[in-house]
């Protein structure tokens, strides 16, 4: 008896190692504790007195006071679950009929050794709570010394669970045998079991208490309310759904802080303190002209992003603005692309310095004295830098028609030269000559002819 009660006591030591999690989750289920032979029940002749005296322990019950049962069973689904139990016991209490009457006697037939060995099917109800009753069949064999009968079995218990895996199981079983009862080796009678219950076998292999089968993270320890899977940064959002699991967020950005609130990711934000617009990557526009503050050279006031954010600048006043103005420093006119007009007045200023510009005889050269005027004109061909002008050369009679042609095609060409080499764009300007084809006077008076002698500028108007 020592030797069973080691075994019994390494059996409760693997098991409370081994025991953890939901019931559902272990299916396999150990008992151990003591048990009750109650022989009174074959002695009855009558079945409604079967029952009589049942709770009689002090006349009735063998009780062995150690433990004295085993029994392992496993969860076959269905609420249904199969075991084998095993018991010992010493009866020194036997209840029997005086011949020839109804009453029962109580006899000590020897302090026989009772042995059983029995398959038991249970079905539970309420197995989800902490009290659990059921009820069960099976069959076996008992045995009284060497003697023995198979047995039919059935009867009733009920589980208390202290914890999720660990309770106490009361039993009671009746056990038929089929024999006479003069003639059989194990009367008819009832066992009773009190004792620890141990669930164990669901296997958790990241410990959180999540058993594998039901665990969507089974390596790495999680939380329940996630399936098992962990939540690192504790935003209520499992790492697995997580963009951003270490560091708490929203749900509608997949787990990603959103600091400021403006509905751009920090991640995606180029200003995560600071409330901005999607558009502008989360970074504020406070003059609206859609150029971010960290971008704008003039963030208070609107501009085009052309020109950094701020206004376009209007130089000269005109109405046009610089980048548009061909003349940003003078005023001019939207018509002329911000530069001055040229008029009437200024077309007769140069021409009259055109008339007085002086070359050597016979040739484009000019003389020296002509300089200043030829300066003179060149500043007024500056006023108006989007002016496109055509310098004309004319001559007097003298000489051949052709000699004539090509003398005023050079003065002209001179004179266009001059303008160029001194600062003026050559696409503005335009040379002829005409020779002495258009003369204005007579060139059979010396001064008629020096008037033909002469370089007019003309006005080239574009659309």
């Amino acid at each position: 008896m020592k030797h069973l009660n080691k075994l019994f006591a390494a059996a409760l030591m693997v098991v409370g190692l081994n025991a953890h999690a939901q019931d559902e989750d272990n299916p396999w289920a150990i008992s151990f504790g003591v048990n009750a032979v109650d022989t009174r029940f074959g002695a009855a002749s009558k079945f409604e007195n079967q029952f009589g005296n049942f709770f009689n322990a002090k006349d009735n019950w063998n009780i062995l006071p150690s433990v004295s049962y085993l029994n392992v069973s496993r969860a076959i689904g269905n609420n249904l679950s199969v075991g084998i139990t095993g018991s010992v016991n010493k009866i020194d209490k036997l209840v029997s009929r005086a011949p020839g009457t109804n009453e029962y006697v109580v006899t000590n037939p020897g302090d026989l050794t009772y042995y059983s060995a029995d398959a038991i099917v249970k079905y539970g109800f309420l197995t989800k709570s902490w009290f659990n009753p059921y009820v069960h069949v099976g069959g076996g064999y008992t045995w009284l010394d060497e003697q023995g009968n198979g047995t039919l079995n059935g009867g009733i218990g009920i589980n208390f669970w202290f914890t999720e895996n660990v309770g106490l199981t009361v039993q009671t079983t009746y056990k038929h045998t089929f024999e006479d009862q003069a003639e059989a080796n194990v009367p008819r009678h009832m066992q009773h079991f009190a004792g620890l219950t141990f669930k164990f076998g669901g296997k958790d292999t990241d410990g959180d208490g999540i058993y594998d089968k039901d665990d969507a993270c089974p390596e790495v320890p999680g939380l329940k309310q996630f399936q098992g899977c962990p939540d690192t940064d504790g935003d209520g959002i499992p790492d697995k759904d997580d963009s951003c699991p270490e560091v708490a967020g929203l749900a509608e950005f997949q787990g990603c802080p959103d600091t400021d609130g403006d509905g751009v990711t920090d991640a995606s934000d180029a200003c995560p303190t600071v409330a901005g617009l999607k558009e502008l990557k989360g970074c504020p526009d406070g003059d609206g002209d859609g150029v971010a503050d960290q971008d704008d050279k003039c963030p208070t006031v609107a501009g085009p992003k052309e020109n950094g954010g701020c206004p376009w600048p209007d130089t000269d006043g005109d109405g046009v603005l610089d980048k548009d103005d061909l003349c940003p420093s003078v005023k001019g006119t939207a018509a002329n692309r911000g530069c001055p007009e040229v008029t009437e007045e200024v077309m007769k200023r140069l021409n009259e310095y055109a008339r007085t510009i002086l070359f050597n005889s016979g040739k484009a050269s000019f003389k020296e004295e002509t300089m200043p005027v030829l300066a003179a004109m060149l500043s007024i061909f500056k006023e108006y830098p989007n002016a496109n002008f055509s310098i004309e050369g004319h001559t007097d009679s003298d000489g051949s028609n052709a000699l004539n042609q090509t003398l005023s095609e050079n003065r002209a060409a001179a004179v266009k030269g001059f303008l160029v080499e001194n600062g003026i764009v050559a696409d503005r300007l335009t040379s002829k000559g005409f020779g002495e084809t258009k003369p204005v006077a007579s060139n059979k008076t010396a001064k008629g002819k020096a008037q033909n002698r002469r370089v007019e500028v003309k006005l080239v108007k574009t659309e």
